[in-house]
């Protein structure tokens, strides 16, 4: 077979272009598609063999995978894009497990008369993020639906890394005695989105957090190996987040909302919205659950990665109140930080 690249007829005009149904159906049209978008962006030792999957090298620890949907309305904010959501989110759940993130695979769901200038933003913005993270993008597929039966695009990931430590981490690992770490401030990303889906202004531009924590997690395991519990709050935000360990855990989270960071423009969206910060998504922070004595050194390996520098302590793992989180809260009370009931905001990641 000849390996001559198909001549096409004409050239795809991503500045006015859109998304046909003939690009989803395997034909010229699909090669062109590929050829000039995808393979543009997307290029590797096992991308570029041109199969329908990869084979890829032997991995001699164990190995964690992680598999994510995007569906974020709109599909460009400030601070990223569906493309780069897609790419982080994936490589922080592998890391979340105490992994390496390597390998991503990723599917997307083209609506019929999506623009082509979109989509190419979109495949760059994941070239982009998949370079920072050093992860390769190894296979992947395409697929376009009738207009009126998709939202522009959808995204479909896979995350494949290899484990760094052979402790186990785990919601189900935090002690009483354990700290909690998170490491910066809560609910960018929520704020971000809703404030760009309702053409709301805050003074000054509230951007979502979205990036690559593996550098981050990698930098704190190789200082503390046994760390309990890796965990990035994303929908519900921390306080889900937490409620959901300690449920697992069995044990009770004590916080001090004094010391928990929020951005004053995060805070003062929050509050004419009628949010809660604690509640609302982030997707470029972490929380560490470690043994009291590892806190400091955790604490200067999160530092010293630019996306930890905020990094701080914000409560404990105790032996009351199981399956449940509190807070101290700035007057000296003390109340519930329950589990959200429902959603408060819908389409964020």
């Amino acid at each position: 077979m000849s390996s001559v690249k198909p001549d096409y007829v004409r050239r795809l005009d991503l500045r006015h272009g859109r998304i046909e149904m003939t690009h989803g159906a395997g034909g010229l049209a699909s090669a062109q598609l590929i050829e000039e978008i995808f393979s543009r962006h997307f290029t590797n030792q096992w991308l570029d063999e041109g199969h329908d999957g990869a084979v890829l090298p032997s991995l001699e620890k164990p190995i964690a995978v992680s598999c994510d949907a995007h569906v974020i309305s709109p599909l460009f904010f400030p601070g990223g894009d569906i493309g780069r959501l897609a790419i982080c989110g994936t490589v922080n759940d592998v890391a979340m497990c105490g992994a390496k993130p390597l390998y991503i695979a990723a599917s997307f769901i083209l609506e019929e008369g999506f623009e082509l200038s979109k989509l190419d933003q979109i495949v760059q913005s994941m070239a982009d993020a998949a370079k920072e993270a050093n992860v390769a993008i190894v296979t992947g597929d395409t697929k376009v639906v009738e207009k009126g039966h998709g939202d522009g695009i959808y995204i479909s990931t896979t995350g494949i890394g290899e484990k760094l430590t052979e402790f186990p981490i785990s919601g189900r690992n935090a002690q009483p005695g354990d700290v909690v770490i998170i490491s910066g401030s809560m609910g960018d990303h929520g704020t971000a989105i809703l404030s760009k889906r309702e053409n709301m202004s805050f003074l000054t531009e509230i951007e979502s957090d979205t990036a690559p924590l593996n550098g981050l997690i990698e930098s704190v395991l190789n200082v503390t190996p046994d760390v309990h519990v890796l965990r990035d709050p994303t929908r519900g935000g921390l306080a889900a987040t937490l409620n959901e360990i300690a449920h697992q855990s069995g044990v009770g989270i004590f916080l001090y909302e004094e010391k928990i960071p929020v951005k004053p423009a995060v805070a003062a969206a929050c509050e004419f919205l009628g949010l809660d910060p604690l509640f609302v998504a982030n997707e470029g922070k972490v929380i560490v659950i470690c043994r009291k004595e590892e806190s400091l050194k955790v604490l200067q390996a999160m530092k010293s990665d630019p996306h930890g520098q905020e990094a701080c302590i914000i409560g404990e793992v105790t032996a009351e109140n199981a399956g449940s989180v509190e807070m101290e809260t700035l007057l000296g009370g003390r109340r519930s930080v329950d589990w959200l009931n429902g959603e408060q905001l819908p389409r964020i990641c």
